[in-house]
């Protein structure tokens, strides 16, 4: 198993138009060998920012690496919306491979 998770930085009052962009966009993530799941999580907010993290669980990380290559991958992110008052700069991606 494969844990891809991008962690955001989200302005403060902005939390709930983050969410939107998450929930109105089409990932094509169905249409990807390997993939299992996706969760998008809220995390402790202060003055500064609210904590955001997408979680996406894989059979393996070849799947993934496979899945950034692929058509659905350009598809998901063509019409990414630019947010720039919503971001505190660019998401922070961390990969695990599952080891028990």
């Amino acid at each position: 198993m494969y844990v891809a998770m991008n962690r955001f930085r989200i302005a403060p009052g902005k939390e709930q138009e983050f969410i939107e962009i998450w929930r109105s966009r089409d990932s094509y993530l169905d249409e990807v060998p390997g993939f299992q799941s996706f969760n998008l999580l809220q995390g402790p907010s202060t003055e500064e920012c609210t904590l955001f993290a997408s979680h996406s669980l894989w059979e393996s990380e070849e799947a993934f690496i496979n899945w950034t290559k692929s058509e659905a991958f350009r598809k998901a992110h063509a019409n990414a919306r630019p947010a720039k008052d919503i971001y505190l700069g660019p998401p922070q991606f961390e990969g695990f491979n599952s080891v028990l």
